[in-house]
């Protein structure tokens, strides 16, 4: 599908959807504006929302190539572009032997053959594309400054080879965790979308897409379950995927309804640390355990 046959947000919504991925009206028209205006779409929300989820999803429906850009901190230009390939220069050296005329054979090793394209790289010259770069939060001051040269010219310079310029230029879609503020500049280039939390009704259908012979039961009871960890302060509150995990888990053992004594066997699951666990154990089963009746 191109991204011209998308006539209006209800169209993206109904793509998006038939290839997995549950939008909400915002997401659907967040995205929809992103590929019509041709603007770096920039999602912000708790991890586990769905942020790369939609991603993988856009480049789907459009047809796309997906390139990822996983940021760290400490990532720098060299890691996101193009790097050489220095072992493949040495060896062509080597091949060349004593005689080879100088200034040729150092012409040579900048050759085309010799550079490694790194994501972003990637994603300018193999169009169409979708590029995500994925937690931003985590990169630096100087990776986001370089970040906003490069989505305004959708084109990277070479020194050695002169400037590459995207045909057609990808649609970048950048997911934060909020670990730390984003700077304006880069907001400023894109649009903004903060995605939240499903509500009730989407998660439980969200399980169903994903697990679809879980009783209807357990899917609603899951759902509530972690909407009610999710209210509870803890350091990591599950995401969509632990709600997803959760549901199989359970369902795998046989389970038709979410009790007490399953969710402290199964609640690796949704909990991911030590401390959660021993508060989710203390105080909030015993709540679960009457909000659902068992």
């Amino acid at each position: 599908m191109q991204p011209s046959s998308f006539d209006n947000p209800t169209a993206v919504s109904d793509a998006l959807d038939r290839v997995g991925y549950l939008p909400d009206i915002g997401v659907a028209t967040a995205a929809y504006l992103a590929i019509r205006m041709g603007r770096p779409l920039f999602l912000e929300g708790d991890p586990g929302v769905g942020k790369t989820a939609l991603a993988q999803a856009l480049a789907e429906i459009t047809g796309s190539r997906l390139v990822r850009l996983q940021c760290y901190e400490g990532i720098d230009a060299s890691q996101a572009l193009y790097d050489w390939d220095f072992p493949r220069q040495i060896l062509h050296l080597r091949a060349a032997g004593d005689g080879a005329d100088t200034a040729a054979l150092e012409a040579s090793l900048y050759d085309r053959r010799f550079l490694v394209a790194r994501p972003i790289l990637q994603a300018l010259e193999q169009s169409p594309s979708v590029l995500l770069i994925d937690e931003i939060d985590r990169a630096d001051d100087e990776f986001e400054a370089f970040l906003l040269e490069v989505l305004a010219d959708n084109a990277v310079t070479i020194p050695e080879l002169g400037t590459i310029r995207a045909v057609t230029p990808p649609l970048v879609v950048l997911t934060s965790n909020r670990t730390r503020e984003v700077h304006d500049a880069l907001k400023r280039r894109c649009l903004y979308h903060w995605v939240a939390h499903p509500d009730f009704a989407r998660e439980v259908e969200i399980v169903r897409r994903h697990i679809p012979e879980v009783a209807d039961r357990l899917a609603r009871d899951v759902a509530a379950a972690v909407s009610r960890l999710r209210e509870s302060d803890l350091l990591k509150p599950p995401g969509i995927a632990e709600t997803i995990d959760w549901a199989r888990a359970l369902h795998i053992l046989g389970a038709t309804g979410l009790d007490a004594e399953l969710a402290a066997a199964t609640l690796g699951a949704a909990v991911k640390y030590h401390e959660d666990e021993v508060r989710v154990r203390r105080d909030i089963l015993p709540q679960l355990a009457e909000q659902l009746g068992r």
